[in-house]
């Protein structure tokens, strides 16, 4: 390892500058999960929850992974155009359904060509994440700007994720190695056309993209705090907008305590909330969008609870909590086991935090009650690991 590289980095003011972006982004996606009369919570919203919110953070992730290997090489102009991009894309959110459809794809569509276009700039092949650099679900998006009815551009939409995702986690893998057959299947292509008489096409291969592994996880640590940020502002905004009564105080106090757990196990264990050894970025990238997007569902539930911490709790309210909530800890369940976590630590770890909020779910439980029951699973998870340490102490002497 170089000098350069044994500094430790961390975010740079240009980095930092570019998350404020999000910030508006994922307050503007969690209104999309609030049921109204007008706009009732139901399958087809919670899909275009998902969808838009993907194409925000496939396009942050393209652009945090590029200056994380350029590093102070990285291009100011191109960051702030990025962000400039997705500005339009968080405006563009309320009436995504609408009129505004066609202004989100358009400003997708730019941003992820732009990060295509930057991360040439560097000669760089990064393998671990091909959606970072190559835009494998693009052409429906494109297509999906002249869609005039919402549904034919919600299925492109859909169709150019499901692509996006699928040529990812099929194609990513070490950088090197996938060179080094790129470079095998070029210079049998260079044999064959020497062969039939042609002159021979000079081409220089990408050399492989060094990730800064700590950088990275700082980074991706950092959209886990902005999202949670978001949760406690739609406790705070809520709790400021009614009467403060017993179980109000009651679900404020347990909501927060729910959102410093889940800060705790980012503090303590990084984006994948789990005590594990590095795994693949085609399970660590997509794990991050599942979990934050559990996070951003969790922010909707919480806020939607706290207007309402008595009586019956709307089926939508409920599922949007325990949903998230499932989500979250089934994704870091997912981490632990691409880990080689334990079997028996997999089960009395990750199953009850599963169960759990399922369980909570179905039963008639006030507002209040099952945020109480959700700090209990999440304070299951923060403590269980100093439980099985005390055990192994107590064992070992």
């Amino acid at each position: 390892m170089s000098e350069v590289e044994a500094v430790e980095r961390h975010a740079s003011w240009l980095e930092l500058f570019f998350d404020l972006i999000i910030v508006v982004a994922v307050a503007q996606l969690a209104h999309i999960l609030h049921p109204t009369p007008e706009h009732p919570l139901d399958v087809q919203r919670v899909l275009l929850f998902l969808g838009l919110y993907y194409a925000i953070w496939s396009v942050w992730t393209s652009f945090t992974l590029y200056a994380n290997v350029a590093g102070p090489k990285t291009r100011q102009r191109a960051m702030l155009a990025a962000m400039f991009g997705i500005a339009v894309m968080a405006a563009s959110v309320p009436e995504a359904t609408g009129e505004h459809g066609t202004a989100f794809a358009i400003a997708y569509v730019y941003c992820r060509l732009l990060a295509t276009s930057t991360w040439g700039s560097t000669n760089t092949f990064f393998g671990g994440w091909p959606a970072a650099q190559n835009g494998a679900g693009l052409i429906p998006w494109v297509i999906s700007i002249w869609a005039h009815e919402p549904a034919n551009r919600y299925w492109l939409w859909g169709i150019g994720i499901a692509l996006d995702l699928t040529f990812s986690f099929l194609r990513g893998g070490d950088s090197e190695q996938q060179l080094s057959r790129m470079s095998k299947r070029f210079e049998e292509h260079q044999e064959r056309r020497l062969a039939r008489g042609r002159r021979l096409r000079p081409i220089t291969l990408p050399r492989p993209a060094r990730v800064d592994g700590d950088h990275l996880a700082e980074r991706l640590g950092l959209f886990v705090i902005i999202v949670l940020g978001e949760a406690v502002m739609q406790v705070v905004v809520a709790t400021s907008e009614i009467e403060w009564t017993r179980p109000l105080v009651v679900s404020a106090m347990a909501g927060f305590g729910l959102l410093v757990c889940f800060w705790w196990l980012t503090l303590r264990y990084g984006a994948s909330a789990a005590p594990v050894q590095e795994v693949k970025a085609k399970v660590t990238l997509p794990s991050h969008f599942a979990m934050t997007a559990g996070v951003a569902a969790i922010a909707a539930g919480l806020g939607a609870l706290v207007a309402h911490p008595e009586g019956h709790l709307e089926e939508a309210v409920k599922w949007t909590l325990c949903g998230g909530t499932v989500v979250y800890f089934l994704t870091s369940g997912v981490i632990a086991a691409a880990s080689k976590a334990p079997i028996g630590w997999l089960l009395g770890w990750t199953l009850p935090a599963v169960a759990g909020p399922v369980v909570l779910g179905l039963l008639p439980l006030p507002g209040w009650g099952l945020v109480l029951g959700l700090l209990a699973v999440a304070g299951w998870q923060v403590w269980f690991p100093q439980f099985t340490a005390r055990l192994r102490a107590r064992a070992a002497t």
